[in-house]
């Protein structure tokens, strides 16, 4: 009892930074502005912020809308579950390099479990700010692990009301995967996410999660479907990386490739980097001079700001 009363709690609050993020203003008033690691931080919403190199005075966004038009590259950074700060900074700081502004999404446990009040909010949010702001321009995904549920939630949104949100679609030049999971493995990656040294509470979420995908079909479990099919028929055509690792339960090898053949079937070109060990959502960590390498030649091959000169200056930092 006392096992399954502590794992609701965290579920239900999240981890330390969501209780920060429920203290920060609403997107319809002033943003909140930091600044940390040499770049500004401009939470928008709970979920949102967006990563610069501009002066946090000169960032004003009212209403998911930017004030001053930036006329600049965007990177879609949509985080893994319980994601660190500094760990997200480090993806964030290889686009603000090139100049790129970086809009980081991340989701908690419990916005993922109720998607109706929680991740179709946060989509709708994405969507209401790339939709806001048509300077930024082009537009790169860069996701990972349940990234791709979600943005699977924004598709379901746009093929709503396709006309309307074509402009945002024709922006995307280029996606890039990072362990990304489907929906059959969310009761897998969600334990390891919220639990990652507790074997005793990774089992007991993980008969929770079963239970909940049963219990809750109408609720949850038919938006995870409905999501990954829009994930599968992705409305972006746009070349694709792929990063995974056979050794990841999570994000497993046979559904990533399930979804590479659908796209690669639809006329999406797919580029692909498998290794053979390397954690969730842990490539760059383990593999840094390889990942680095493979980002930097499909930027290079989709022509998203990156010179050869840029190439090589992100493979020398690695």
């Amino acid at each position: 009892m006392r096992v399954l009363t502590t794992m609701l709690f965290i579920l239900r609050n999240g981890n330390s930074s969501r209780k920060l993020a429920s203290k920060l203003p609403k997107y319809g008033l002033m943003a909140c502005i930091v600044r940390s690691q040499n770049f500004s931080s401009v939470e928008i919403t709970k979920s949102l912020e967006l990563i610069s190199n501009d002066n946090p005075k000169d960032i004003k966004i009212s209403d998911m809308k930017i004030a001053k038009p930036q006329e600049r590259p965007m990177v879609v950074l949509l985080s893994w579950l319980m994601a660190k700060r500094k760990h997200i900074g480090k993806y964030a700081k290889l686009y603000l390099d090139q100049n790129c502004d970086v809009l980081n999404v991340n989701i908690n446990p419990w916005q993922l479990l109720w998607p109706v009040k929680g991740t179709q909010v946060v989509a709708a949010d994405i969507l209401a700010f790339l939709d806001k702001n048509p300077s930024y321009a082009p537009l790169m995904l860069h996701g990972f692990s349940v990234g791709g549920y979600l943005w699977g939630e924004v598709l379901v949104l746009i093929a709503r009301e396709p006309e309307r949100y074509q402009h945002v679609l024709d922006r995307i030049i280029g996606q890039v995967w990072d362990s990304a999971a489907d929906v059959t493995e969310i009761h897998i990656g969600l334990p390891i996410a919220v639990f990652p040294r507790n074997p005793v509470m990774q089992s007991a979420l993980r008969k929770y999660m079963l239970y909940h995908l049963k219990k809750f079909h109408k609720v949850a479990t038919v938006h995870y479907i409905r999501s990954s099919q829009m994930f599968h028929t992705n409305l972006v055509r746009s070349p694709a990386l792929f990063l995974l690792s056979k050794s990841d339960p999570v994000g497993a090898v046979d559904s990533n490739q399930r979804v590479r053949d659908s796209w690669e079937n639809m006329g999406t070109k797919v580029y692909w980097k498998c290794w053979e060990k390397s954690p969730h959502v842990g490539h760059l960590q383990n593999h840094p001079i390889e990942y680095k390498k493979e980002l930097a030649t499909f930027l290079n091959v989709i022509s998203f700001p990156s010179s050869s000169a840029v190439q090589k200056k992100m493979e020398a930092k690695a």
